[in-house]
């Protein structure tokens, strides 16, 4: 089998733009693509960068990024938030995203596959492509598109983990230590992938913003406790990504997980010995540990929040 595009840069590529432009060319050989793109966050997720290229056009060797705002509905921001591919003919798509079906429409393109490209703890963007002809997406089509991104998010990490010298400012934004993670005085945030690990992942990184802080054991203890039942929760029903938001402020510790389930709903406190009503016991624990908590669904998601008054020598 001849070597890709990928293969063949990733052994000299030193930027970002060398392994994207190895993508983009990766994902125009492919049968039937008409059109790529290749996006990545910034910004700790609140936008994307993204640049596109057509078959058969001049692949010029400067890319030309363009940015899309994380609150923009747009397919690219859809499998980056959730962590789900959208494979489908874009008639299928005329009822979420009706301008894409009828502006790509018009171009001859009629499927899309949109691909998210997913770390172990982040996500690093996603891939897209329009294809002029009808596309099943069936089992070895999907895997193929997956292990390009795979590749693609391995093949980031390597040029950033040999760079040397001048840092590539794009790389450093892309891939630094900790992407999905902001912290701002006593503000800290996370993105969780819905995967079995998000609660330990989402407790170790409570109890290490919270220790940092100087907030007592005992409280970082009743945090951590309820923070992995909340988004234990939010793993089970909403199965996307969640965002995380631990802040301390005039002596209140408030938790805040966000996941974008639309279709899902938080299980309220109930009663009973049901063993299948543990996630709502989960919150029944939440409720008897906390001084406040509350949760808003709507139609982009689900919130859920706790808090807990910490002692004055915590507060400052």
């Amino acid at each position: 089998m001849p070597m890709t595009h990928l293969e063949a840069e990733v052994e000299r590529a030193v930027l970002v733009d060398d392994v994207v432009r190895a993508v983009v060319a990766d994902l125009l050989t492919l049968p039937d693509v008409a059109r790529v793109a290749v996006a990545l966050t910034e910004g700790g997720g609140r936008r994307l960068r993204f640049t596109s290229a057509t078959r058969g056009g001049d692949q010029a060797s400067d890319l030309d990024w363009c940015h899309i705002d994380a609150y923009d509905d747009v397919p690219l921001n859809d499998v980056v938030r959730t962590g789900r591919p959208i494979l489908a003919a874009l008639s299928t798509l005329e009822e979420r995203w009706p301008w894409l079906a009828q502006r790509e429409g018009e171009a001859g393109h009629v499927a899309a596959a949109v691909v998210p490209m997913l770390g172990t703890s982040m996500r690093l963007g996603g891939l897209f492509l329009l294809y002029d002809r009808p596309q099943t997406f069936g089992p070895e089509q999907r895997e193929l598109l997956e292990g390009l991104a795979r590749r693609t998010v391995a093949a980031l990490h390597e040029v950033s983990a040999r760079r040397a010298g001048p840092v590539d400012d794009s790389l450093e934004e892309v891939l630094d230590a900790s992407p999905a993670v902001e912290t701002t005085g006593r503000t800290a945030t996370l993105r969780l992938l819905p995967e079995p690990t998000a609660p330990r992942e989402a407790r170790a990184f409570l109890a290490a913003e919270l220790r940092t802080w100087g907030v007592a054991d005992d409280v970082v203890d009743t945090a951590q406790l309820c923070l992995s039942e909340i988004v234990t929760n939010a793993v089970h029903h909403a199965r996307t990504v969640a965002d995380l938001r631990v802040s301390v402020e005039e002596g209140v510790l408030t938790v805040v997980v966000r996941d974008f389930g639309a279709g899902g709903q938080v299980v309220a406190p109930v009663g009973g010995e049901d063993p299948l009503v543990v996630f709502g016991r989960g919150l029944m624990l939440v409720e008897a540990m906390t001084d406040r908590w509350g949760s808003e669904h709507d139609p982009g998601g689900t919130t859920v929040w706790f808090s807990i008054d910490l002692a004055p020598h915590d507060a400052g």
